[in-house]
């Protein structure tokens, strides 16, 4: 089928210059990428993907007071000494699941 639509859209410039550079590596066309993520939006009938806000903010060290820390990583290492721990493996696929990462 002879592609004969376009699509126009407004992006920040460094996005689409971070994008391009990472499509480049993958061997594709921003063209081409489109229509992946369109093909795929319609296979999908939504988006390919969940788009929601984190349930949980990550703690900003700067926004903690000295006791705040103390006492966060005072739990942390209770935590270590319960052997409350995740392997590292698993926390990686979280993340990447979770975040995209």
């Amino acid at each position: 089928m002879a592609k004969t639509a376009s699509v126009f859209t407004r992006v920040d410039p460094k996005i689409k210059q971070e994008a391009e550079g990472i499509l480049e590596n993958l061997g594709l066309s921003m063209s081409t990428a489109m229509d992946i993520f369109l093909r795929q939006i319609v296979i999908n009938n939504g988006l390919p993907f969940e788009v929601k806000l984190p349930s949980q903010k990550p703690t900003c060290l700067n926004s903690l007071t000295e006791e705040e820390f103390d006492k966060a990583m005072e739990e942390g290492i209770k935590e270590v000494e319960e052997g409350k721990t995740i392997p590292l493996d698993e926390v990686v696929e979280t993340l990447k699941k979770e975040r995209g990462i």
